[in-house]
């Protein structure tokens, strides 16, 4: 899994201890669970305290812009304002919007209404209504380091129907950050998701999830949210990865709008939606970095 390192070596984290005093006995736990058939994060994904640290500042700035976007989204604004809103409040924490240019993505955040699942691009064209349900997603790059996470809006008020969906789609993630522990496997917090959402005649998205964050924008691990309890990735402190399940009202099929081809939609036109966090493992369960 990973070059062998003796006892007395410099410990492969930088922190320049010996390897027998940082992460020897982590890395022998994760060599058991490995020898067992277990799916195991290799070094990459494990961040140092000084990574965290640096995550937790761009965390900061994130939450900070989303806290601004909630103080001014109203009905009749235009999802191109909300775009405007997160540009103006990152440049202003001397912070970069991690969407803007990634992969030919045009714009600083991702604005998604009603059966939009999500990436969806802000426009002067699109006006916010009342009664519309919207995820607005933010990610920022502060000093290299990557944070990521959305929240819902209800503009104004909107109908029984879409207001339960958009709290419970808050409580399939907050039922997965519960289950956020080392030693215990992604397809825990996964089966949490699930189990909740289809509780309350729910389906949860399979084929987009959440990922690593941190270094870059999307790292490994794949974050599933459909999956059984006791699969996927060996959780382990140090890991960090977004929980953001997208809960749709009707069935989990989703189709990418062809004309710009980004945006989600669901494929029966029922709405959808989402909130995410950045967390990371911690040595007795997690820490939110982003909210």
């Amino acid at each position: 899994m990973h070059k062998k390192l003796e006892r007395n070596d410099p410990c492969w984290c930088g922190s320049g201890k010996k390897y027998k005093a940082c992460h020897m006995r982590m890395d022998e736990k994760i060599r058991s669970f490995a020898l067992e058939g277990h799916i195991v994060p290799d070094h990459s994904m494990i961040k140092t305290k000084e990574q965290i640290d640096g995550i937790r500042e761009s965390g900061k700035i994130n939450i900070a812009v989303l806290d601004y976007v909630a103080e001014h989204i109203r009905p009749g604004m235009s999802t191109a304002e909300i775009d405007r809103l997160v540009e103006e409040k990152t440049r202003a924490c001397d912070a970069v919007p991690a969407p803007l240019g990634y992969e030919g993505f045009p714009k600083s955040v991702c604005t998604s209404i009603n059966d939009q699942v999500c990436h969806g691009i802000p426009s002067e064209d699109v006006i916010l209504q009342e009664g519309d349900i919207v995820n607005v997603d933010v990610s920022t790059i502060y000093k290299g380091y990557f944070s990521d996470s959305s929240r819902m809006f209800i503009i104004d008020s909107t109908t029984p129907e879409r207001e339960k969906l958009v709290r419970v789609a808050k409580e399939c993630m907050e039922a997965g950050i519960r289950e956020v522990k080392p030693w215990q496997f992604l397809g825990d917090m996964a089966d949490a998701v699930n189990s909740h959402a289809k509780e309350n005649g729910y389906s949860v998205v399979v084929d987009i999830g959440g990922h690593g964050v941190g270094l870059e924008f999307h790292e490994d691990p794949f974050v599933s949210y459909v999956a059984p309890k006791g699969t996927e990735m060996l959780m382990v402190p140090g890991m960090v990865f977004t929980i953001e399940p997208m809960v749709n009202a009707g069935s989990a099929d989703v189709y990418v709008d062809e004309s710009d081809d980004w945006t989600i939609y669901t494929e029966d036109g029922q709405p959808s939606a989402q909130w995410e966090v950045t967390v990371a493992v911690t040595e007795d369960g997690y820490e939110i970095l982003a909210y």
